[in-house]
């Protein structure tokens, strides 16, 4: 696959450089951009019109935008209705759980402790073989 992009969307650096290299090690033909809350997310969506990344991940809990606002506004612009969008958090409240998968998230991703088991998570979410909507490791 060529020109494969992931869209992460989440507030803390640390987070965002450990998803890159997780998404590195589960799949090379990926390259990731990376929005540092969701109203920088919904910018560069309406300053790209064209942009259309083939997987969405949001962190549930930012500043300015939270992940369910962020993720209710994407759902709304049609062009990227269709994409999957993963919520990647720290969360595992089933309140959350719920509710973003009623505003339409593909899966909610509890934030593993370790590289290894995030590489695994996104290989599985990106070959799309039977993943369940909530995904949660504990090694």
């Amino acid at each position: 696959m060529e020109n494969a992009v992931c869209f992460l969307v989440d507030d803390d650096e640390d987070d965002r450089d450990i998803f890159i290299m997780a998404l590195e090690s589960a799949d090379d033909s990926y390259s990731c951009i990376t929005a540092k809350n969701g109203l920088d997310a919904i910018h560069q969506i309406d300053a790209n019109p064209d942009f259309i990344p083939n997987f969405i991940f949001i962190d549930l809990n930012m500043p300015y935008m939270s992940g369910k606002e962020c993720l209710q506004q994407i759902k709304q612009k049609s062009h990227l209705a269709h994409i999957p969008v993963i919520m990647y958090t720290t969360s595992s409240y089933n309140k959350d759980v719920e509710e973003t998968k009623q505003l339409g998230a593909s899966h909610f991703l509890v934030k593993p402790p370790g590289l290894n088991s995030l590489t695994k998570m996104l290989r599985d979410i990106l070959k799309g073989e039977n993943v369940p909507y909530y995904l949660y490791t504990e090694d």
